[in-house]
């Protein structure tokens, strides 16, 4: 009979995930030569081996493909075990791990992370941030318990819930602070900087640009909202970005921000998790305490940009 221990099982998986055996021993909190140890026993206990392992490369054997395609769902119904237990506490208690979005996290978490902490006594906080792809697919694996993000997502087997709807500004050089600001069709024949392909926010500026007309005449990608702002200080065109960005990512850029006439862009921001999830009560009051934390939060940063 095997001996394989649910610690070897992890680090097979972490390891057929990672491809490199120092960014898999960082994401189980362990050292290399530990990990390394460990799938050694278990590639011996087994007899045959679970990685190809190059002088570049590391990649898994056919063997291994089949094996860790098993042991995914394994670890799933394990941590599904303790979830179960944790659900049947009165409160959320233990590990949370909690995905957000690139263009929410630096801005939201602040605000929220220490009130999660103060209401849910005993909560050990993980934030994975990463994009909206990347997210759902960590959700799916069981690798996260919630995620906050831009809704819809429309997956049958997630729960979303709404946190609140946030209104996209425009930014633009500071030479044009006076300038009354660009109807909705005007933007399709500016030159208009965006985030890069992968980002959700991305598209739902496009959406607003963008009605039946072709594409905008001229665009740029930047890595992140603070790099398109800089972007738009330096001349290179003007750009959108969310409410809560806002003070955060302006302060030290010569630009001019500007809230839209009606219709006005905007996104709804929400939790979602998997409907299956035996947390699914604690998580709609997480969702609660996020919500109360940035209703004050999120009218107060509307309140610092009057339309020009």
């Amino acid at each position: 009979m095997l001996n394989v221990t649910l610690k070897q099982l992890r680090y097979a998986e972490a390891l057929a995930r990672h491809q490199h055996f120092g960014r898999a021993a960082a994401a189980c909190s362990v050292t290399q030569p530990a990990l390394s140890a460990q799938i050694k026993d278990l590639e011996t206990m087994l007899g045959s081996v679970l990685f190809e392992r190059g002088a570049r490369t590391l990649r898994l054997t056919a063997f291994g493909e089949a094996f860790v395609e098993r042991v995914g769902p394994i670890l799933r119904s394990v941590d599904e075990l303790e979830d179960l237990a944790r659900a049947a506490q009165d409160r959320l208690i233990g590990r949370l791990r909690i995905g957000i979005i690139p263009t929410i996290a630096p801005y939201l978490l602040p605000v929220v992370a220490r009130n999660l902490t103060d209401t849910f006594e005993g909560l050990d906080l993980h934030v994975r941030e990463s994009l909206t792809s990347k997210l759902l697919e960590e959700l799916a694996e069981g690798r996260l318990d919630t995620a906050i993000l831009a809704l819809p997502i429309g997956e049958p087997g997630l729960q979303e819930v709404a946190l609140f709807d946030e209104e996209f500004l425009l930014v633009r050089p500071l030479s044009d602070a006076n300038k009354p600001v660009p109807p909705q069709e005007a933007l399709r024949h500016m030159k208009l900087l965006l985030l890069e392909e992968g980002h959700c926010f991305r598209d739902q500026a496009l959406s607003f640009c963008e009605t039946q007309a072709p594409r905008p005449r001229e665009m740029l990608d930047g890595s992140s909202l603070s790099t398109l702002v800089q972007m738009v200080g330096a001349g290179m065109g003007v750009t959108l970005i969310p409410q809560m960005a806002a003070s955060v990512e302006t302060r030290s850029a010569a630009v001019a921000l500007a809230r839209f006439q009606a219709p006005q862009p905007q996104r709804r921001v929400g939790m979602v998790w998997r409907r299956t999830n035996p947390l699914a009560e604690q998580l709609q009051q997480v969702a609660q305490v996020v919500r109360d934390t940035t209703a004050a939060w999120i009218a107060e940063q509307a309140g610092e940009v009057e339309p020009v």
